[in-house]
């Protein structure tokens, strides 16, 4: 049957000018899952990134487990998180400070403290939320990118998918059938270049694992959040 392989980018900015580019680990990070998919066997046929830079640097890193042609679908975006925050963070009406809508210099860990009660927020808002895409939408567009990508596959092929964090948990919420809001906490958990893998059967795609990230355990300063 066929596999999809959802991997969240290796490491971004955080912090920097510019959010969407891969740190110094972060290539460290593509590289070792690359290699370490590639020596399990995984060579994808079907590649699919959304449009951010870090999920297509992500891919590109991977040519020996992801060597098929790119293609580039923006339904594997992750939610506007400037959006997000600007609506229903703690700041919500404040202008917009840097690229994630997140004062300037907080720590990771502050932002993801703000970050999780806004999308806590964003989630109970629904429909009514004044974010551009709603949660409903946003999970929607996700469930929709894996029903296309799994109806395109053939049997026993294998497809790899470079997104981001967001996408990935709205899919294993929808597929464990579990309430919206823990959305916040599988969210929270994803691993930088973290793989979750889908099987696609008769009865439609199942969760077989999720956030794997054995390439980065035998060094702790490999595993980020951000």
């Amino acid at each position: 049957m066929p596999v999809i392989h959802l991997i969240r980018h290796a490491q971004a900015s955080f912090g920097d000018a510019s959010y969407d580019v891969l740190s110094e680990l972060g290539h460290r990070q593509a590289e070792l899952l690359d290699e370490a998919l590639a020596r399990r066997g995984v060579r994808a046929a079907r590649v699919e990134a959304g449009t951010p830079a870090r999920q297509q640097d992500t891919a590109r890193a991977c040519p020996r487990s992801a060597p098929g042609e790119l293609r580039i679908d923006p339904r594997w975006d992750e939610y506007d998180t400037a959006a997000v925050l600007a609506e229903h963070g703690d700041r919500a009406g404040d202008a917009r400070l840097g690229e994630l809508g997140a004062p300037a210099g907080i720590s990771s860990r502050e932002f993801q403290t703000l970050l999780d009660r806004a999308l806590a927020e964003w989630i109970r808002a629904g429909e009514s939320s004044p974010c551009p895409e709603t949660w409903t939408a946003f999970q929607a567009r996700a469930l929709g990118a894996l029903e296309d990508l799994a109806r395109d596959l053939a049997s026993g092929e294998q497809a790899a998918v470079f997104t981001s964090g967001g996408v990935i948990a709205a899919i294993c919420v929808a597929l464990l059938g579990a309430p919206p809001e823990v959305f916040v906490t599988v969210n929270r958990v994803g691993v930088n270049s973290g793989v979750t893998k889908v099987m696609v059967g008769a009865s439609g795609a199942r969760l077989v694992t999720f956030n794997e990230h054995g390439h980065l355990e035998h060094d702790r300063a490999l595993m980020t959040f951000r």
